[in-house]
């Protein structure tokens, strides 16, 4: 019997859902807040909402499409660590041609947002699918994935700039490289998770190559991306939003290290996990700014 009648209708949806991982959308959040903020700032902070909607269907279209790839890529390893054992890819719910089949229909449907928005921004979006497709398989080359992980979630960043018609200036690179600051630190947290495992499999990350110094360099990564942050955020015209960005974000960050300081597995996922508040908070302040110039 194949694989496809193995499974009823309802289990095989309920495969390709965690394979996207509809699940686990702490991943779609640290994607789509940071595109927001961009999206936010590029128009002072009074939006075009059909583009926040444009970018927000394609953020959690993309988020999907990268986990389908990188299940696929990691196929033959996801066995050999704790957590991502039971990955429908992994344990043989779903085949690796699905899983690609998954990963195409996702782009495609991503593509066709990209006819809502300017020409230019086309370009632009290849960039974004180019980094998206590399980064699964990153992890078998170099101890630095999660920057090529950074760069990709960032990559929207300059898309929303050019969105709101304008070119990416140096708030927009400020801030890009902010994100990827913060997407490198949220990341090793993630990947301290499964240290003692990628080591077993070979998979490399900056976890590993971090080794002890690990939460002292999450935390530089942490302070690196508020203060460009901070100075995107002023050179945008709205510095005074940082009196409450900066020490809610501090304080945010400050918990995720005294709660991770011992490095057992569960608090550092917990710690990983805290992220989508920052996000949050850093969402809410820009909504309140804009609110204000209303």
């Amino acid at each position: 019997m194949s694989v496809w009648h193995s499974f009823s209708w309802s289990s095989r949806l309920g495969a390709y859902a965690r394979l996207i991982r509809l699940n686990r959308p702490i991943g779609i959040e640290v994607l789509l807040w940071p595109t927001l903020w961009a999206v936010w700032l590029a128009s002072n902070l009074r939006p075009s909402w059909h583009q926040v909607i444009i970018f927000t269907l394609g953020a959690v279209l993309m988020r999907s499409a990268g986990c389908a790839i990188n299940d696929f890529a990691d196929r033959k390893v996801d066995g050999l660590v704790k957590r991502t054992a039971d990955r429908p890819l992994a344990n043989g719910e779903i085949s690796a041609k699905e899983a690609l089949a998954v990963f195409f229909v996702l782009v495609m449907l991503s593509a066709t947002l990209l006819f809502f928005l300017p020409l230019r921004v086309s370009l632009w979006a290849c960039g974004a699918l180019f980094l998206a497709t590399l980064y699964p398989f990153m992890k078998r080359w170099t101890y630095l994935p999660q920057f090529v992980l950074g760069a990709a979630f960032s990559w929207a960043i300059p898309m929303a700039y050019v969105a709101a018609g304008r070119a990416p200036d140096l708030t927009c690179w400020l801030l890009y490289l902010a994100n990827l600051c913060w997407t490198v630190a949220y990341d090793t947290q993630y990947a301290m998770t499964d240290r003692a495992d990628d080591l077993k499999a070979g998979i490399k990350s900056t976890a590993i190559l971090f080794g002890r110094y690990d939460l002292m360099l999450i935390g530089l990564l942490q302070a690196i991306f508020l203060v460009l942050l901070s100075i995107s955020v002023s050179k945008s015209g709205h510095g005074g939003l940082l009196f409450a960005i900066a020490p809610i974000s501090i304080g945010l960050f400050a918990w995720q290290y005294w709660h991770s300081r011992d490095r057992k597995p569960a608090h550092t996922f917990a710690a990983f996990l805290h992220n989508r508040w920052i996000g949050r908070s850093i969402m809410a302040m820009l909504v309140i700014g804009g609110l204000r110039l209303t």
